[in-house]
C-alpha cells in the first residue's frame, strides 16, 4: 500500500475499528503530498478494458459506475494524472454532477484472471469535448470522436494493489476463445484423421 493511500483512508474511525476487533492499530509514517504510478501501475492500467468509478453526491451520497472501453482506454497521461473518453449514455450524468461539488473519486481495477486489483484515489474533473478537440483526439479512436461529450481527467492521489484472496477467476469472451482454439484444432485434425480412416 502506497503511503499517501493508507494516511488517506485510515480515519479515525477506522483505527478505532481495528482498535476494537484487534487490539491495536496501524501506525504510518511521513506522509507524502501524493503517490506517483509507477511502470507496473502503468501497464496494469493499460492492459484493462473496464474499471468501476466511485463519486460522492452532494448530500452524501457513494455513487459508482462501471466504465468500459478497449484495453487502454483509460490513459496513463503522467504518473500523476490519468484521462478517459466520456460518451453519450443514459443522459443522468451522475458522475459529473457529483464531480462539479465534490472532486473526490475512487477507481476500482480488476484483472480477474490474473487475482490482481488495483485502486486508485485521486480527484477528477471533465472537461467539455467541443471545447477540447485535441484531448478528444488523444483519448478516442477516430470512428467513436463524435460520440464523445465528456473528458474526464484524474489527478491521483495515491493507490494500493490488493492481495488476491476471494477473488474469483473470471475470463472475457475473447480470453475463453483464445485458450480452447489449440484444442479445438487437436478436435478438428482427429476428426479428420477418423474420417480419413473410414
Amino acid at each position: 500500500m502506497a503511503d499517501r493511500y493508507l494516511h488517506t483512508v485510515l480515519t479515525p474511525a477506522a483505527l478505532a475499528a481495528q482498535e476494537h476487533y484487534y487490539g491495536r492499530h496501524a501506525n504510518t509514517g511521513p506522509m507524502p503530498e501524493r503517490d506517483a504510478l509507477t511502470p507496473e501501475e502503468g501497464e496494469f492500467i493499460a492492459a484493462r478494458d473496464s474499471f468501476y468509478l466511485a463519486t460522492v453526491s452532494e448530500t452524501g451520497w457513494p455513487y459508482v459506475q462501471h466504465r468500459g472501453g478497449a484495453p487502454g482506454f483509460l490513459h496513463v497521461v503522467s504518473p500523476t494524472q490519468l484521462a478517459f473518453a466520456d460518451y453519450k449514455g443514459n443522459r443522468q450524468l451522475l458522475s459529473t454532477g457529483n464531480l462539479a461539488v465534490n472532486d473526490r473519486v475512487a477507481l476500482f481495477l480488476m484483472d480477474y484472471p490474473r487475482r490482481e486489483r488495483l485502486k486508485i484515489l485521486g480527484h477528477a474533473r471533465t472537461v467539455d469535448a467541443r471545447a477540447h478537440p485535441d484531448l478528444v483526439a488523444q483519448l478516442a479512436e477516430p470512428a467513436v470522436r463524435g460520440l464523445v461529450e465528456r473528458v474526464f481527467l484524474v489527478d491521483v492521489l495515491s493507490f494500493d494493489w490488493n492481495c488476491p484472496k476471494y477473488i474469483t477467476p473470471r475470463f472475457t469472451a475473447s480470453e475463453v476463445e483464445a485458450a480452447v482454439a489449440p484444442l479445438q484444432q487437436r478436435i478438428a485434425e482427429l476428426e479428420a484423421q477418423l474420417q480419413n480412416r473410414s
